[in-house]
């Protein structure tokens, strides 16, 4: 997914490029060790989709970024960063962004502690910019750990349903782009209006792109999630067309005796197999195009036409690649 190729705004672009630099120089000690730790990640690159979304909404596309702008932009990667994090230690993940995981090569209790660092940085730049953004990133971190936990309360749960998957969404995965698009417009000190409309848009976004992973995870038989279709099933973590179909599907009852603990290849496969001719996909695109709309709705209020076109087509060119379901 190349998100420049639909958002058509060279400057943004080109800023999220600066921001580099930025990252790294935030975060590191002049401790050999311990910056191999903290920039690990930031090292392994990435698709800076929480930058591209601040800075886009601070700039519109039509001027470069402040300081300001960018250091902004570095507050929501670091949080992101740090929530990775701790993500690889609870699912004892090896691999990340093609690299060694922190905790795979250093352990769990450093890379607990690295997360840790990085979430900080990241409060102590936000507070920087005062009090409005400091109040937002708390929020922000406590909405993705309610989202975490809500997560981990339904692990291997065939009874989960729809409200508290979009609960977990909501805040691992779109509390975060919505605060990402409210930091660029506070930076820019864009007017009530907009800052709600950006906020708003940023929320739909992160539940598109989840919506969009989730998808994946069932169909993805090429691997562009690198790891295996099915895999979420497997680990117990029923996400929207799993759901769709244990409750509303002819399959359901087979799918319901499968699922409730671990899985081997096979079963795996097999469950994935129930999910797709559930209609489980179809009904999660449905639900992810609504997202579509809202944000259509919600991003109207911002003035700047290119900035409305590019980031609309950005968003909806992340369920273009399911014409078939």
């Amino acid at each position: 997914m190349n998100p420049y190729q639909h958002l058509r705004l060279p400057l943004v672009e080109s800023d999220v490029q600066r921001l580099e630099n930025l990252l790294e120089a935030s975060v590191v000690f002049g401790d050999e060790y311990l910056d191999s730790i903290t920039t690990h990640l930031i090292k392994a690159g990435g698709k800076r989709l929480r930058p591209l979304l601040a800075l886009s909404a601070a700039t519109y596309g039509e001027r470069e970024a402040s300081p300001n702008d960018l250091m902004g932009a570095v507050a929501v990667e670091l949080m992101h960063l740090a929530s990775l994090y701790h993500d690889d230690v609870m699912d004892e993940a090896d691999i990340r962004r093609n690299v060694s995981s922190v905790n795979a090569r250093y352990g769990n209790l450093i890379a607990i502690v690295g997360g840790d660092y990085l979430m900080a940085r990241s409060a102590g730049i936000a507070a920087d910019h005062g009090v409005e953004m400091a109040r937002l990133m708390a929020h922000t971190l406590a909405w993705l750990t309610r989202g975490q936990a809500s997560e981990v309360k339904t692990i291997y749960n065939t009874g989960r349903t729809i409200d508290q998957y979009f609960e977990a969404i909501e805040g691992k995965t779109a509390a975060l782009m919505s605060a990402s698009c409210r930091v660029g417009a506070l930076t820019a000190n864009h007017s009530d209006d907009v800052r709600e409309g950006l906020t708003e848009f940023g929320r739909c976004f992160g539940m598109v792109y989840q919506l969009r992973d989730d998808i994946l995870d069932v169909i993805d038989v090429q691997n562009k999630l690198s790891k295996p279709a099915g895999q979420d099933i497997a680990e117990g973590v029923y996400t929207f067309p799993t759901i769709v179909a244990l409750n509303d599907s002819p399959q359901a009852g087979e799918l319901a005796e499968l699922l409730g603990g671990p899985l081997d290849d096979a079963q795996r496969e097999h469950a994935r197999q129930l999910v797709i001719a559930s209609g489980g996909i179809h009904a999660a695109i449905n639900a992810a195009d609504d997202f579509v709309e809202r944000a259509s709705v919600a991003i109207s209020v911002v003035p700047s036409e290119g900035l409305r076109e590019g980031l609309t087509a950005f968003l909806t060119s992340l369920m273009s690649e399911f014409p078939a379901y």
